[in-house]
């Protein structure tokens, strides 16, 4: 794999017309246009420091082993428990992450349908289609897998010339903009707290979703010439590049605006599709959708795919319930199947509150950010630990090594805190904000098992790849 094959699955993850479009509407009532507009370039430049600190590690650990494997290494004493606790971190994003990612693809195909053939857009309805989309991502990763590789090929020149075409669109087609104080400076707070403040803060959730998956550089690393540099330039070029044109994307679609008060309580349950509608016409508006609508198929094709090698790899370890089954291998496609189905039904049971709770997409966003930022910074505030006895790579930061890092960390930290909190006034069953309970849930368990029984015989990640393994592992797929 080349380095810009490696720069791509990144890039492809990260989705800007993913994470961007899909909590757009969140963030036209949890900020408006200031916070849209400002809140990415903020977020982006936070997360381009996250990003930089871990290029240095990957840059010193170039495997496919990534986060947990990192943690380990860096780890010196208990290097064990902060594997385990890294990999389950990293579990919990992964799963919530495609769940995202899927549920938004859910949100968009189910407003398209009801443009053109009234199926309404409604939670039960929005639920099937996840359900559905989630099914057709887990048959391409069990049958497919070529096709898999080839559609992930698509995928990145699918973002760069989607982002094109709707902006371009968006420029060019509608009668009238909106002005650029509006754009730049109109704040909105629709959640029911009086505190602006707090709500800007809540309303950059939308950045920092979708400033996510990054990490895969990481993973393919074992895959890509020149690992130790290629690697950690994927992870920050993905970053830049993201940055650069979903800044462009969410600038586009808020100067096109027509009528933000409808929009923004759009009946199709998406604002972005009814602000096309409404500045192209409904041929037009649903042209953009598909356009929208491909890239998340796109999107959640690879997470999935990146999803069920993670699974794979931690329950190698012995690290998951169940680990022999989700670890073993199709003999047919040499991929790990089973670990496909357990991130495909893990997601679905994470959007499933949808049917009751009208929050839910934002808390499923939540712990996507939460889960994969901790386990992204717990390398980097292990590195800070050891000082001057890391050792470096050949791609490193020198000596903004340690300000950037621990900037890097601290923002990981206020981020934790802030997504778990309230997003909406009064607290109701009905908006209650569930991340804090399956972040519990999860860190509950895993702290459980490792004192109960984990500490006693994990002993984190085991390599793999010698001769003799890799001839014993071909030896038994070539038995079927």
């Amino acid at each position: 794999m080349s380095g810009f094959s490696n720069f791509a699955v990144s890039f492809t993850i990260i989705s800007i017309l993913s994470g961007c479009l899909t909590l757009y509407g969140y963030g036209m009532n949890t900020g408006g246009p200031a916070l849209i507009t400002w809140g990415w370039p903020l977020v982006g430049l936070m997360t381009l420091l996250v990003g930089l600190a871990m290029a240095e590690v990957c840059s010193s650990y170039p495997t496919a082993g990534g986060l947990y494997y990192w943690s380990a290494r860096l780890a010196g004493t208990n290097s064990a428990a902060w594997s385990w606790f890294t990999g389950w971190f990293n579990f919990l994003g992964q799963v919530a992450v495609t769940a995202g990612i899927d549920f938004g693809a859910a949100f968009f195909i189910n407003a398209l349908l009801d443009l053109q053939w009234n199926f309404a857009a409604s939670a039960p309805h929005t639920v099937e289609i996840f359900g559905a989309v989630l099914l057709v991502h887990g048959l391409l990763n069990t049958f497919n897998v070529r096709l898999v590789g080839l559609l992930s090929q698509v995928s990145v020149w699918w973002h760069i010339l989607g982002v094109l075409v709707i902006v371009g669109a968006l420029a060019f087609g509608p009668s009238k903009h909106q002005s650029a104080s509006f754009v730049f400076g109109h704040f909105v707070n629709n959640t029911g707290w009086s505190s602006g403040f707090y709500v800007a803060l809540l309303g950059l959730l939308l950045a920092q979703y979708t400033f996510t998956g990054y990490d895969a550089s990481a993973h393919m690393t074992e895959e890509t010439k020149d690992a130790a540099v290629s690697g950690p330039r994927g992870i920050v070029m993905s970053i830049v590049v993201s940055l650069v044109a979903g800044w462009v994307l969410l600038i586009g679609i808020t100067f096109a605006i027509q009528n933000y008060a409808g929009e923004a309580t759009s009946a199709t349950g998406v604002p972005p599709a009814q602000i096309f509608i409404d500045a192209l016409g409904l041929t037009g508006g649903k042209l953009l959708l598909l356009v929208v609508i491909g890239a998340q198929l796109f999107c959640g094709m690879s997470s999935v795919t990146a999803n069920s090698r993670m699974i794979y790899a931690f329950s190698r370890d012995g690290a998951l319930p169940g680990s022999r089954i989700w670890h073993r291998i199709n003999k047919r496609t040499r991929t790990p199947t089973n670990a496909v189905w357990l991130a495909v039904v893990g997601a679905f049971l994470l959007g499933l509150p949808d049917l009751w709770n009208g929050t839910a997409y934002a808390a499923v966003t939540s712990i996507a950010v939460i889960g994969l930022y901790i386990a992204y910074v717990i390398p980097t505030f292990l590195r800070l630990r050891l000082g001057d006895r890391f050792e470096r790579g050949p791609w490193h930061l020198g000596r903004w090594s340690r300000p950037i890092g621990v900037v890097a960390v601290a923002w990981v930290v206020v981020i934790t805190v802030l997504f778990m909190l309230p997003t909406t006034s009064p607290i109701t069953r009905g908006n209650f904000n569930y991340t804090v309970v399956a972040v519990a849930v999860v860190l509950g368990f895993a702290g459980i098992w490792w004192l109960a029984s984990a500490r006693k015989w994990f002993t984190g990640p085991k390599v793999q790849g010698t001769a003799a393994e890799l001839a014993a592992i071909e030896a038994e797929l070539g038995s079927v």
